[in-house]
């Protein structure tokens, strides 16, 4: 069960939900793809600059730091599709609720009677592959900013009919 359906109030029901878009990931899975390609080229590279020597062509140490690269890699690639699985973005018929992080937790639960203004921000890129920043201002307060978040104006969109008091069809 997600923490959005865990933590809802009597009443209230999950309207809209999105995550972070994929392109969060891009930085951890090129390093983990570099480190991948190193621990494949590197004892290749080893064994043909070595053919002359005589004994085992590529050392252990090679092979080790190899394996290590394919770790830390890996384990890149884990950090980034940790920190989108562990994004929880929703609408319901109360409140704009968005939870990040496992170990530390960030919730922003913001009653909708209180939202000011939802402001989106979509760089040229962000257009092209459908993500951008949203920026929830409510009464007094100050404005939460929720960074590439996947479809940002459906999301805007979603905000402003639960405060406008739109239902679903049913």
């Amino acid at each position: 069960m997600s923490y959005v359906e865990k933590h809802l109030i009597p009443g209230e029901a999950v309207e809209y939900e999105t995550k972070l878009h994929w392109i969060v990931m891009l930085g951890h899975t090129v390093i983990a793809m570099l480190l991948a390609l190193l621990a494949i080229a590197m004892p290749i590279v080893w064994a043909s600059l070595g053919t002359k020597k005589k004994g085992p062509s590529v050392p252990g140490a090679v092979y080790l730091f190899a394996l290590l690269c394919f770790f830390v890699g890996g384990s890149f690639f884990f950090a980034g599709l940790l920190r989108r699985k562990a994004t929880e973005m929703a609408v319901t018929s109360k409140r704009v609720i968005v939870k990040t992080g496992i170990a530390e937790r960030r919730t922003v639960e913001i009653l909708l009677s209180r939202i000011e203004s939802v402001a989106v921000d979509e760089p040229a890129l962000g257009r092209l592959l459908g993500y951008g920043t949203v920026i929830v201002r409510g009464t007094g307060g100050t404005p939460e900013t929720f960074e590439k978040i996947y479809h940002p104006l459906e999301f805007r969109e979603q905000v402003q009919r639960q405060i406008a008091g739109w239902t679903k069809p049913a």
